[in-house]
């Protein structure tokens, strides 16, 4: 994440008009558009349905994509991982609509708390975990800043809101309940 995160700092050298001289040649290739970001985010567990309005049903990986729209994602798999350590994921959790963004679970989050005070080397794992996370609500933030100061607030080169969209999935973290205890340890 840190490199990804870097590689804005090469971006934000254009200036608006210099991105302008070559955005129209962009046609409707976009970062909204990508297929691989959007199965990212729907593997980490940041779905949304919307999303594939803008994707047209002949546009290459769109079937992939809506295959992953009712995949189970990391945070699924993590549950996995931490039954197997023996915390007690409530099954509404483990039985939920795959097709939803995972969301934050107090019940969760408690074990969760439970494994950090009682296993060290699994706190390693929670810790690297939060990294990612963090990492990644980085870059949405250097991008968006990047968005802004290159295009402002016109419409995105996609066709999306531009810079509102963006800032939808700010803080929207991946791993809520990790987030949800750093206040009790």
């Amino acid at each position: 994440m840190k490199t990804l995160v870097a590689q804005v700092d090469i971006l934000e050298t254009m200036t608006p008009s210099s991105f302008s001289s070559f955005r129209d040649r962009l046609e409707t290739a976009s970062g909204f558009q990508s297929i691989q970001f959007r199965e990212l985010e729907f593997l980490l567990g940041y779905k949304r349905a919307s999303t594939l309005a803008h994707v047209k049903p002949d546009f290459p990986g769109y079937d992939r994509l809506q295959q992953r729209l009712g995949e189970s994602t990391v945070i699924d798999h993590f549950y996995d991982f931490l039954a197997t350590r023996g915390a007690q994921i409530p099954p509404a959790l483990k039985n939920r609509d795959l097709s939803q963004p995972n969301e934050p679970n107090e019940a969760s989050a408690k074990e969760i708390l439970r494994l950090y005070k009682s296993s060290p080397e699994v706190s390693i794992l929670f810790e690297l975990m939060t990294d990612f996370d963090e990492g990644l609500q980085e870059w949405r933030y250097r991008h968006i800043k990047l968005v802004e100061r290159t295009i402002g607030a016109k419409h995105g080169t996609g066709g999306s809101p531009g810079v509102p969209f963006l800032k939808e999935s700010l803080f929207k973290p991946i791993f809520h309940d990790l987030w949800a205890i750093r206040h009790e340890m």
